[in-house]
């Protein structure tokens, strides 16, 4: 027993060290994988490659911190449906937009892509996002957001810190639950204003049930919908792919699930939709573990996107860049 509250304790301390390091920016002393080293065997090898052309790009290119990226936990296709899912799985509907990881820390707000890029920096009413209340940098909170630039709001999805309180290791059921709470306490969080120039809202989550996903695509929303995505009660938040968290467009809901859904926009399926469905299980590999991010930045599944309407082999739509990044994988 004792060896078990030791190796818990240490596994604990792990979340609270990478959660500060995130927050601080300060990677000394942190424990760095092979990974750097494979990127910069890559960096030099596409150097020697184009040596002349992309030199500037490639110099540039290792300067970039590694650190931010292969954050954030990323769904599979769930074409493997759990017997349990009605009764041990949650769904989120998702908006139209580019996912993103927020870190605020020491008054101020960072987004970074799930590349590690930075793209934006701005003050936030999140704990530690603004120099009025970062309480000498000992607050700071961490997100998992989907950024919608028409809206000019980041959707949150799920939270890994707030307040200096790592969560990573708490089941999906109480991370959400504690992150509805906390938004709650949080006045103004919703609301642009000269300390919050974007709106912070927090998606909901229901049950999975027949009833509840039927009302849910029938409801309205807000935001432009994108798809849907499923989490197991009991999974923590680890980084990188894991078939723990399910993804489906609104309209796989009836060949998948096999339910009868509402007639309208979500569900109504699109001239591809069989084509799609046949290659995503062609492409599905079965798996039992959560697969990290690869070392470019990338994930298996940066397929997710529906493809461009002018597309016209859309039988061929996994090899293509899709116009619209999907909000789940890229």
């Amino acid at each position: 027993m004792a060896l078990f509250y030791s190796a818990y304790h240490s596994k604990r301390l792990n979340y609270v060290n990478h959660a500060r390091h995130l927050a601080d920016g300060n990677w000394t002393g942190a424990d760095s994988d092979e990974g750097e080293d494979m990127d910069k065997q890559q960096d030099s090898q596409q150097g020697q490659d184009n040596e002349t052309e992309l030199e500037g790009m490639e110099l540039e290119r290792r300067k970039l911190p590694k650190h931010y990226a292969n954050q954030l936990m990323l769904s599979e296709w769930l074409v493997d449906v759990p017997a349990e899912l009605h009764t041990d799985w949650l769904m989120v509907v998702c908006p139209v937009g580019k996912r993103s990881l927020i870190v605020a820390s020491k008054g101020s707000t960072a987004a970074y892509t799930k590349s590690g890029y930075c793209v934006n920096r701005f003050p936030s009413l999140l704990p530690g996002g603004n120099r009025h209340n970062s309480a000498m940098g000992k607050d700071y909170t961490i997100l998992d957001c989907i950024f919608s630039e028409v809206d000019r709001t980041y959707y949150i999805l799920d939270v890994m810190c707030w307040r200096g309180h790592p969560v990573y290791d708490c089941p999906t059921e109480f991370r959400f639950y504690w992150l509805q709470s906390k938004v709650q306490e949080t006045d103004g969080l919703s609301e642009v204003a000269k300390r919050n120039p974007f709106r912070f809202v927090s998606l909901q989550s229901l049950d999975c049930s027949c009833a509840s996903i039927q009302k849910a695509l029938a409801a309205e929303y807000s935001f432009s919908v994108d798809g849907l995505l499923f989490y197991h009660r009991q999974t923590h938040y680890t980084p990188g792919s894991t078939p723990l968290v399910g993804w489906l467009r609104p309209y796989m809901v009836s060949d998948i699930l096999g339910m009868e859904v509402p007639v309208g926009t979500l569900t109504t399926k699109p001239e591809y939709a069989g084509q799609q469905l046949q290659e995503i299980l062609e492409h599905k590999q079965p798996s039992a573990e959560v697969r990290p991010a690869n070392r470019s930045g990338g994930y298996e599944l940066e397929h997710l996107s529906t493809p461009s309407r002018n597309t016209q082999d859309t039988s061929s739509f996994l090899n293509h860049k899709p116009i619209q990044e999907a909000n789940m994988e890229t």
